[in-house]
Order: C-alpha cells, then structure tokens, then sequence
C-alpha cells in the first residue's frame, strides 16, 4: 500500500511523482475536452505555466497550464481569475485530468 504521509494521493500516471493529495480532493464533477476531471484546493509537484486566457464551458477564465514537475506531462490547468462572481471558488484551485493520474493507497 503506497502512501504520501500518511495519507492517500494521486500521482503522475507517467513517473508516479506526487502531484495532490486525495484530502485536497474538492469534486470529481468537472469534465474537461478528454473525459472526467478533478478539482483539487491544491497541487504540489507542479509546474505552473504561463498564464492566458481560455474560454471554457463555464465562462472565461485566466489560468495556466500545470504540469508534472518530474517528467514535464501537462495534467491539467490552475484558474488563476473567474470572470464570473459565481466561478470566484475557482480561482487558485486546481483542475486535473483524471487520465493523466493515478490513486495510490
């Protein structure tokens, strides 16, 4: 049973490296253009990119690309800035793609 201090955490399905921890988990409910999304209050192990503006289902948001600070795989994405009052819980919260992840006990 492999865990992270004590507790469970998803890892980078590529190289493993810890990249949030399962108690950071807020939603599974997200869905992003490949599939099924999590939404995380925090990630570690991370890269975080430039920001830029995106249009996505739920408005338009400013966020940057976040990826595996081991091997470099792009998992998802930080909201940086909600244009929208009710997307405001977003902003500084992480999205990533469940294919890009794996749970580890």
């Amino acid at each position: 049973m492999a865990e992270f201090d004590g507790h469970p955490y998803y890892s980078c399905i590529n190289c493993r490296n810890p990249v949030a921890m399962r108690f950071d988990l807020l939603s599974k409910d997200f869905m992003v253009k490949t599939g099924q999304a999590y939404f995380f209050s925090r990630a570690m192990n991370v890269t975080v990119g430039k920001r830029e503006d995106r249009r996505l289902v739920t408005g338009v948001y400013t966020i940057a690309d976040i990826a595996c600070s081991n091997c470099g795989e792009v998992l998802g994405w930080k909201y940086i800035r909600a244009s929208e009052i009710r997307d405001k819980f977003k902003e500084g919260k992480f999205i990533i793609e469940r294919t890009k992840i794996a749970k580890e006990y």
